[in-house]
């Protein structure tokens, strides 16, 4: 009876489009309060001591990082690097398209603000360039997925805190399979190009520009090298080097490239808060909705009964992956990280999969629903800024889709791409 209380409330919210947040908290406390197991004061103490967590720290400062540079003008100089160097090839705005969203996702970390940036610059030039509006957009909004997967990466963040593995770790463990997306999309772009018959750029640019564009963008290009390099080097923490993220920032936007102004920065601030805000309350009620799915033993029979069902791990990792692409279509990315870890992460464990590996699965099969209706929060950015129809702009995306469902069976069943990076360097 507990756990109708929980699911089926919390459902019917969804259906009615009651924020997620609120869904969770109202669902986990009806249960909580009808079962009688703990007191009312436990909910408050929950919403607390969940969010109380040194590494968390490290979301609040990565979201004002990535408004800070974005408005800074470092997007517009990685553009510039993308445009000199693959401008000239069939496809070029496209490769320059899913480059940018690979180093923008390296600073914000976020899939919705990677194709904000990138598609508020791209999608026009696309445009002109001979591109349908609706592959621009399906391209941007499957790259700008790349945000949640290529470190530093708040979702990655979240599910350490909640399987309890290393940060660091986790960061390390999504270069590779980040990259082999990335390039998978580059692949299918260029060939998708010039099935369609797009001319390369007119634009010849010699070495010399080549090396001027790159210098100029240099305080761009050092922010992954800076931040990455230095949590990898040991030199500080993940929440330290968000810290240094913002300071970063600022000083590049307001003293070197001088396109952020002081009078931004109230607004920068703001809705940097905001969105800290919304994602801290999500974490807040999913580890409460968390914590009612302990007390009633749900994840060990869930574990139970699919280890009853199947005992082949590559069966289990494939009815895992089933479910993560289902809820990945209607849940929001932190929610399910919280609500499904300590489901998932012990039927994963008892069939040898790695905490660090299946994290990354898990990660991966989520940046997929980013791009999947009908909570495809990509999508509907994508739509947004380059106003395209969304029924068009689904039918585009397919294809990368596609794609990327490909790299995801082989992020699956090849745990090297995950957790090789990670041995090299002797963790």
């Amino acid at each position: 009876m507990i756990s109708a209380l929980l699911f089926i409330p919390f459902l019917v919210m969804l259906l009615v489009s009651v924020p997620i947040g609120i869904a969770l908290g109202l669902a986990s406390t009806l249960a909580l309060l009808v079962s009688g197991k703990v007191s009312s004061s436990y909910i408050a103490q929950g919403l607390v001591t969940s969010i109380d967590s040194f590494p968390l720290m490290a979301v609040p400062f990565f979201v004002l990082a990535g408004d800070l540079m974005g408005h800074g003008g470092l997007s517009k100089r990685l553009l510039k690097v993308g445009l000199v160097l693959f401008g000239r090839y069939s496809g070029g705005l496209a490769i320059i398209a899913v480059v940018t969203c690979m180093f923008f996702a390296a600073i914000s970390g976020s899939g919705p603000a990677t194709v904000a940036a990138v598609g508020a610059i791209l999608m026009p030039a696309m445009a002109k360039g001979g591109y349908r509006p609706p592959f621009t957009g399906g391209l941007i909004a499957s790259a700008g997925s790349l945000g949640v997967i290529i470190p530093p990466s708040i979702p990655m963040v979240i599910y350490a805190t909640s399987a309890n593995v290393s940060v660091t770790k986790m960061f390390m463990a999504g270069v590779v399979p980040g990259a082999l997306i990335g390039i998978a999309l580059i692949v299918y772009a260029w060939f998708q190009a010039r099935r369609e018959g797009i001319e390369r750029s007119a634009e010849r640019h010699s070495f010399k520009d080549i090396v001027v564009t790159i210098w100029e963008a240099k305080w761009a290009l050092m922010v992954p090298v800076l931040i990455l390099g230095g949590i990898y080097g040991g030199v500080f923490t993940p929440t330290e080097a968000s810290a240094i993220g913002v300071i970063y920032g600022l000083i590049v936007g307001l003293f070197v490239y001088r396109e952020l102004k002081f009078s931004d920065l109230h607004h920068i601030f703001a809705s940097s808060a905001l969105t800290s805000a919304t994602i801290m309350l999500i974490v807040g009620a999913a580890t409460i909705f968390g914590r009612v799915l302990a007390i009633e033993r749900i994840p060990v029979m869930m574990a139970d009964y699919i280890t009853q069902l199947v005992s082949n791990p590559l069966m289990i990792l494939i009815l895992i992956n089933l479910l993560l692409l289902v809820v990945g279509t209607f849940m929001e990315t932190l929610a399910a990280i919280i609500i499904l870890t300590p489901i998932l992460l012990p039927v994963a464990a008892a069939s040898g999969v790695d905490p660090v590996h299946f994290g990354i699965v898990m990660i991966a099969n989520l940046a997929i629903g980013m791009v999947t209706p009908p909570v495809g929060v990509n999508l509907f950015v994508a739509s947004r800024v380059g106003n395209i129809p969304l029924e068009r702009l689904m039918r585009s995306a397919a294809p990368f889709l596609v794609v990327m469902l490909l790299i995801l069976a082989l992020i699956t069943y090849v745990p090297a791409l995950s957790l090789g990076l990670p041995a090299l360097f002797g963790m």
